[in-house]
């Protein structure tokens, strides 16, 4: 079914028609000026720093980081962690363009299938659009080369993420997912460290709703100069 089909339904479910004039305008309205939340002073930090804190903060949260120099550590990274999970070498990947230029083929071992996840699928890796520092949360807009379902179906989600891709705050991510998607995509995902639930027995568990573990392989790649301008500050 269509996104125009979609909303007609609902509408028709609604027993409501197009919007009036007046509040499509005022809509349209919000959606070019948006209001823009406080900045906590705690993601106030040069970008090294943030990129600390973003490390820190998805610890807290159940999550682990493995840090690579460049895209070309990333096939090692994630055959190491599968390795001490004795967790299958099968991987579900996303087909994004700079993952399908990762050398994979330095580590044999692992089958990498792209597309989408099925219920079936162990591991999934994902290319993270941001960082947040503030909490520690991945940003995953949906798109063909980001399908949704890899942050969902699979036990393990690993996760690439660029040092240069973290940001101090919510407000400052959702900028940069404007500025470079323009119109807001269908669905956004916010993932501060593995799916989990206490709602039974005041018990945490993990992977009630998605995956158990969540592995970030953050790839350093913030420039010299960008380094010593954040030690400067």
């Amino acid at each position: 079914m269509s996104k125009a089909a979609m909303l007609a339904a609902i509408r028709r479910g609604l027993k409501r028609g197009p919007l009036p004039a007046d509040q499509a305008a005022m809509l349209q309205g919000r959606l070019a000026a948006h209001p823009r939340h406080l900045i906590p002073a705690r993601s106030r930090l040069p970008r090294v720093e943030q990129v600390d804190l973003f490390v820190r903060n998805l610890e807290k949260e159940f999550g682990t980081v493995a840090r690579v120099p460049d895209l070309d550590a990333v096939p090692e990274a994630v055959a190491d962690y599968l390795a001490g999970q004795n967790l299958p070498g099968a991987l579900v990947m996303a087909p994004h363009p700079e993952l399908r230029a990762v050398p994979w083929s330095t580590r044999p071992m692992l089958t990498i299938r792209e597309g989408r996840a099925e219920a079936t699928d162990t591991v999934s890796v994902q290319h993270a659009f941001a960082g947040i520092a503030e909490t520690g949360t991945m940003m995953l807009p949906s798109a063909p080369e980001r399908p949704v379902t890899l942050n969902l179906l699979a036990d393990t989600e690993i996760a690439v993420l660029h040092a240069s891709r973290i940001v101090g705050a919510y407000e400052e991510a959702w900028d940069l997912l404007r500025a470079e998607r323009g119109a807001m995509p269908r669905n956004v995902m916010l993932v501060t460290g593995p799916s989990r639930s206490a709602d039974i027995e005041q018990t945490l568990e993990l992977g009630a709703h998605g995956p158990r573990r969540v592995h970030v392989v953050l790839v350093d790649d913030l420039s010299a100069g960008s380094a010593a301008e954040a030690a400067a500050r």
